[in-house]
């Protein structure tokens, strides 16, 4: 699975968090850390979990000070347990004081997003059905949790509002209650859109199926459906279409969902429910001054 991140979404979020955290320098290290020490430091693992962002916690690191090495033992996707030493760094250490904490926020929430996602992932292993993430994620963080879900095994919904048509229960309620209004407003969008264009509608009762068949949906989303209309629904839809589940997910319910026959889980708890993982930074001590200085 691709997991790749590109570095220009990385370094737009590293130049912010690290002008929000550091906005006119550390004064702890400017008062306690002589300008030429330089320190090694350990990433060690509290906890299991399932790493994702070793590189935006290397980059971290290096738009602060290029001169600080950071040594990644483990790529994006690698399952790690307790006590794992997952990098080391070392440098300057004033530069590795002033992007810890900017760096570890960062590769915390990631790996903790790609663990729980990847608890989702086995739930519903052996079935074929995708578990993908919603846009229900963290404003500006949002190309960085993505990577996480697929370093879990997970999938990616649409990115914005400008990937795909997404008619939801709001867009539908403009319509009024009619089937035929209904077929029809999708019938005028496919003729509107670029022919490239997919065209999912989410339906929150059994009823509408039908008339979204009929205007000829790329994918119907069955939102809070109960396990008996999802079986329903997969059935009468009987794969004229890509159907998706939303809504009730959990690790408790997720296996019933798949065992229905969907297509796709989406659940927003991939990343509005994930918590960091415990991840931390273990400094060996400073060395001051070096081969050839003085005093």
């Amino acid at each position: 699975m691709d997991t790749q991140l590109s570095t220009r979404e990385i370094d737009a979020v590293i130049t912010l968090a690290l002008s929000e955290d550091l906005p006119f320098g550390d004064l702890t290290s400017a008062a306690f850390v002589p300008a030429d020490a330089t320190a090694h430091a350990e990433l060690v693992a509290r906890e299991p979990g399932i790493l994702a962002g070793g590189e935006v916690f290397a980059r971290t690191f290096a738009a602060l000070d290029p001169a600080v090495v950071v040594r990644l033992q483990n790529d994006d996707g690698a399952e790690f347990g307790p006590g794992d030493v997952l990098a080391t760094v070392q440098g300057p250490a004033r530069a590795i004081f002033g992007a810890e904490r900017v760096a570890l926020n960062l590769i915390q929430r990631l790996s903790g997003v790609a663990t729980l996602t990847s608890q989702y992932v086995a739930a519903v292993a052996g079935t074929g059905v995708r578990v993908t993430d919603t846009r229900k994620t963290t404003p500006g963080l949002r190309a960085l949790e993505r990577h996480a879900v697929r370093c879990g095994g997970g999938h990616n919904h649409r990115f914005s509002l400008s990937d795909a048509v997404m008619a939801k229960d709001n867009h539908l309620a403009v319509l009024g209650d009619s089937p035929e209004a209904l077929t029809e407003a999708i019938l005028t969008a496919r003729e509107r859109l670029p022919h490239t264009t997919h065209i999912e509608v989410e339906v929150d009762r059994i009823e509408q199926i039908a008339p979204v068949l009929a205007g000829g949906a790329d994918t119907i989303m069955l939102d809070n459906f109960t396990l008996e209309d999802l079986h329903r629904g997969v059935a009468q839809i009987n794969g004229a279409a890509l159907v998706e589940a939303s809504g009730g997910v959990n690790l408790e319910t997720i296996a019933a969902i798949a065992g229905t026959g969907v297509d796709l889980i989406s659940v927003g708890a991939l990343t509005q429910g994930a918590r960091a993982l415990d991840l931390g930074l273990d400094m060996d001590g400073l060395i001051v001054g070096g081969p050839g200085t003085s005093g």
